[in-house]
């Protein structure tokens, strides 16, 4: 039963994160093209500070329930008397998982800032400058999203 929980938590909260990525790359940044700056930087920021939040939430109970899982497989190898070796995919999706939170880290608390402060000083070159460099960090982040997803539908 708990193993079915963390697996859930885990897969739901790599949705929700993956997801809103894809919907703000592909549909959402897309239409906002068509409004003036200081309505699509200030729509942004707003948009952003919920996804962030949502996203803040979801990345840590990704570590925590792959961390769980991985800590529980473990303990019943060596229980059992073997040695536990975690599988290369196990590997691969937890370093790139790693990664993936220190960027949304850097995004969420480095750059969103940045774009906090362009829109409170109603600076919107500077905050539509702030927007880019997010979304090129959450293209990356995308991209190593779909790898670790690749690799666990390969494992």
């Amino acid at each position: 039963m708990i193993d079915a929980i963390l697996h859930s938590v885990h897969v739901l909260s790599i949705t929700v994160w993956i997801g809103g990525m894809v919907f703000a790359h592909f549909f959402f940044r897309p239409a906002l093209a068509q409004l003036e700056a200081e309505l699509r930087v200030r729509l942004m920021h707003d948009v952003l500070g919920r996804f962030f939040h949502a996203v803040l939430v979801a990345s840590l109970l990704t570590l925590a329930s792959g961390v769980w899982m991985l800590g529980r497989v473990a303990k019943q190898v060596v229980q059992s008397g073997g040695n536990f070796e975690m599988p290369l995919a196990w590997t691969i999706m937890a370093v790139l998982g790693v990664v993936m939170v220190a960027i949304f880290m850097h995004t969420r608390f480095v750059l969103f800032k940045r774009l906090s402060r362009a829109v409170a000083m109603n600076e919107w070159a500077a905050g539509g400058a702030v927007v880019a460099q997010i979304r090129t960090w959450e293209w990356i982040n995308l991209g190593l999203g779909v790898l670790v997803l690749l690799v666990m539908l390969m494992s």
